[in-house]
């Protein structure tokens, strides 16, 4: 089944009577379980298709459909209902909330929809667990190190069950062991929960582990290769 279906999406931007195209008449598909990255040089659009692809943009021109639905002319409210209920995102700067815990940064996706005390617990606690984070469930983000902020927001990405995991430069920030760490349970959690996971990076050491490699160019998609095997180690 696809996830993502991206139909002939070009995406212009303009400044004063400067228009640059990010992303030029692109096409391609993701299916359910797939672990997809996005490559290309800065300036490529790949993090320009991420987004739009995670609904925090619209295309000037062609079509996205996420689990079969059209979300290219969403307003922002609509938007936000497909974020909410399909996506979750890993950032690079790892976006947590610094007055929460770990345990209560993962929570909070569970509160905005309004699940119960007791699931919500249930939920969060099985979470610090898939990402290794147990013992440190109720320490704040600056008493984490950077791997360890960027499990949390994997779990936080995951916490409300989305189909879809999109991550822009999740290691750019880590050093390698705390880099391959991250991927390694990103590619176990992949493998476990079928959810699909997409990926925007130029890193090579990310590069390795993915199942399929699309790369850009000046806004069009050059390559979409399935990769010979899935990397091991960052």
């Amino acid at each position: 089944m696809e996830v993502v279906k991206v139909e002939n999406v070009t995406r212009t931007f303009k400044i004063g009577n400067i228009e640059t195209q990010a992303l030029r008449d692109v096409s391609m598909t993701i299916e359910n379980g797939e672990f997809t990255t996005l490559v290309g040089p800065s300036g490529s659009g790949k993090t320009t298709l991420l987004q739009l692809i995670g609904c925090l943009d619209q295309p000037t021109s062609g079509r996205i459909y996420i689990n079969g639905k059209d979300v290219s002319r969403l307003n922002r409210n609509q938007r936000a209902d497909v974020r909410r209920g399909t996506i979750g995102f890993v950032f690079q700067f790892f976006a947590l909330i610094p007055t929460l815990t770990a345990y209560e940064n993962i929570e909070m996706p569970l509160l905005l929809v309004g699940m119960n005390g007791v699931e919500r617990h249930k939920r969060v606690t099985h979470l610090l667990e898939s990402v290794e984070m147990t013992e440190r469930a109720h320490h704040r983000p600056d008493q984490l190190s950077g791997g360890q902020q960027q499990r949390v927001a994997v779990a936080r990405a995951l916490a409300t069950e989305p189909s879809l995991i999109l991550a822009d430069e999740p290691t750019a920030n880590l050093d390698t062991p705390n880099g391959a760490q991250v991927m390694d349970i990103m590619t176990r959690l992949n493998q476990e929960t079928g959810v699909t996971f997409v990926f925007a990076t130029h890193d090579p050491r990310v590069i390795k582990y993915a199942r399929r490699v699309i790369t850009l160019r000046d806004g069009r998609i050059i390559e979409n290769n399935v990769a010979q095997k899935v990397g091991a180690g960052v």
